[in-house]
């Protein structure tokens, strides 16, 4: 099998790749970037919140970035990569077409497992009225009911901080599975739990109009937040001993140099952990992309 050299890998395209792609290849390294654009949580998103833009969808950024990188010098594969193993001081990485590659350094920028529940009318109303993140999108549901579903601590934390914005916050979720001081804050927020019960559909039309339940409820409600507890996407990682946060559902531990306890390995964006939100992700990946260069420098 064929091995092509670099020097730095890119594992995710979204803005923290593609941010620690654009300042690696700034260095005349060898840099790929493995992945596609549209797994990104980004660019499925509306962005406003980010400095210095106003307004703008995600997939635009994304594609502003994409030629950024390309200008520098960046290569893009739009490939998974399905094995990651380390050998003599370098990664190889094998995608799933069978090419391989082999690396001095690598930057994890997978983002965050997307939690998707996989019921009737999620995936049709993503972006229109659907969100993973309260964080990035709590401020569009602005005097409107929402639905949050999950028992766990980021979905608790998530119905909390929409109770603020929203007229009503409907709990959905089989139980509610967090520390006793938490339960306190949802008991006496007014919060309205449907435990136990599961969502079974998201209906509308332009947007969403309504939830179902497993146990028949019919819940008026324009926003559906998804939040059950989720991980990194690090399954890869794993065998070489990545240190993961236990307190963050699996998320990546990372120094202030986004340098994992791998030697060579650096991560970024939001498989490091919350807050989910583009600024953060494009800080963490321009540290990234330049102590990722620097490590390759080093290697001989």
């Amino acid at each position: 099998m064929a091995v092509t050299e670099y020097d730095v890998v890119v594992v995710g395209s979204g803005p923290a790749g593609l941010q620690a792609a654009i300042h690696a290849s700034r260095r005349r390294l060898r840099v790929l970037i493995l992945g596609r654009a549209d797994r990104s949580h980004a660019y499925r998103e509306h962005i406003d919140n980010l400095y210095g833009v106003q307004d703008a969808a995600g997939s635009d950024l994304v594609l502003i970035g994409r030629q950024q990188a390309e200008q520098a010098g960046a290569v893009f594969l739009e490939e998974d990569a399905v094995r990651l193993d380390r050998t003599d001081a370098r990664f190889v990485i094998e995608t799933e077409s069978g090419l391989a590659m082999r690396t001095k350094s690598i930057v994890l920028a997978t983002g965050a497992a997307v939690p998707e529940s996989g019921v009737t009318g999620e995936t049709e109303y993503v972006g229109r009225g659907v969100s993973y993140c309260v964080d990035c999108d709590a401020p569009f549901f602005q005097g409107k009911p929402v639905a949050v579903v999950g028992g766990g601590s980021a979905a608790i934390e998530g119905a909390l901080t929409l109770a603020a914005v929203a007229t009503e916050v409907h709990l959905i979720a089989p139980k509610v599975e967090v520390t006793e001081a938490l339960q306190a804050r949802l008991e006496s927020s007014g919060v309205i739990r449907h435990v136990p019960d599961e969502l079974s559909a998201i209906v509308g039309g332009d947007g969403v109009e309504a939830v179902a339940t497993k146990r028949g409820r019919r819940i008026p409600v324009e926003g559906v937040f998804i939040e059950p507890a989720g991980r990194g996407a690090l399954e890869l990682s794993l065998p070489l001993g990545l240190r993961l946060d236990p307190d963050a559902v699996g998320f990546v531990v990372t120094d202030e140099k986004q340098a994992t306890n791998v030697p060579g390995m650096f991560a970024a964006g939001d498989v490091t952990g919350r807050p989910w939100q583009v600024a953060r992700a494009i800080g963490q990946g321009c540290v990234a992309g330049i102590e990722a260069a620097r490590y390759a420098q080093s290697v001989s």
